[in-house]
């Protein structure tokens, strides 16, 4: 990272009209893990499929209780200040649109307004069948009083808030269906193998089309989701700005590109857009 790099950057969000695309690199500072920045860790190759969850009782058993000892590494995390950094230039009117890949709802709590969570949020489930959203709070308390005693030793939490466990502490874990119709109950996130919901799509698209710069931060871009707004951008020439660690596959599509902690550019960059005059 460079001071003119920051500088330009700066230039970009000062003149509004931001929207932002965040990624798993935005929430490290937070203690929430990733898969593929420089945080990251060996982990499962890939995370649970929708396909697996809904096909398999076995696995989706072993999903809620890996999930119900990990969620709360990401229930319990507060925003960093990266989150107040984003929520502090949304406030300023330099960005004009939030649209994220994560699920912990972070933003949010950093003061964000009107978040477009492509993936959903971890802190809600759903059911499969009657479609009821329900806390995830009030499941945890379901989980508990279903499995008296089950404490069994934490190898490795993982990104999307479960937990690396041995087989044999999986036995006799009870899952709990909705108490409303009986049917399965899953996270409010979309899997491996599902489709973000058409809506969010389109609502977040309409956002990069309408912006004058497209800046993304802590994303490796590795995944289509969220790549597809940078390529968008890029087709509209629309200005692309990445502030990350490590290589994304969105540098070729980006007229600058910021290789740094977001912790330490995004408040930066806000002291910046403020200018001298701010209190």
């Amino acid at each position: 990272m460079t001071d003119a790099d920051v500088a330009r950057l700066a230039g970009w969000v000062g003149d509004g009209g931001v929207v932002v695309l965040s990624g798993a690199g935005l929430s490290t500072d937070s203690g929430i893990p990733d898969y593929r920045g420089p945080s990251g860790v060996a982990r499962r190759a890939t995370p649970m499929t929708y396909q697996e969850f809904t096909g398999d009782p076995v696995a989706r058993r072993r999903y809620w209780a890996r999930s119900h000892l990990g969620w709360r590494t990401v229930g319990d995390a507060g925003p960093n200040a990266g989150h107040r950094a984003v929520a502090r230039l949304q406030e300023l009117a330099a960005v004009g649109g939030i649209v994220t890949q994560n699920v912990d709802g972070l933003h949010q709590a950093g003061g964000a307004r009107d978040v477009v969570e492509l993936h959903g949020n971890l802190a809600y489930v759903t059911c499969l069948r009657c479609e009821a959203r329900t806390s995830r709070h009030e499941l945890e308390h379901r989980l508990t009083a279903a499995n008296p005693g089950f404490d069994p030793a934490v190898r490795t939490v993982n990104p999307d808030g479960d937990v690396a466990l041995d087989d044999e502490a999986l036995a006799g874990f009870v899952v709990v269906d909705c108490d409303l119709c009986g049917g399965l109950l899953k996270p409010d996130v979309v899997y491996f193998g599902e489709t973000v919901p058409a809506d969010r799509v389109r609502r977040a698209f309409d956002l990069v089309t309408a912006a004058r710069t497209l800046l993304v931060l802590g994303s490796s871009l590795t995944v289509m989701s969220g790549r597809r707004f940078v390529l968008r951008a890029a087709k509209e020439g629309i200005r692309v700005a990445i502030v990350n660690q490590g290589v994304t596959r969105g540098q070729p599509y980006a007229g600058l590109v910021v290789d740094a902690p977001l912790g330490a550019v995004l408040p930066e960059l806000v002291r910046r857009v403020e200018g001298p005059t701010a209190a």
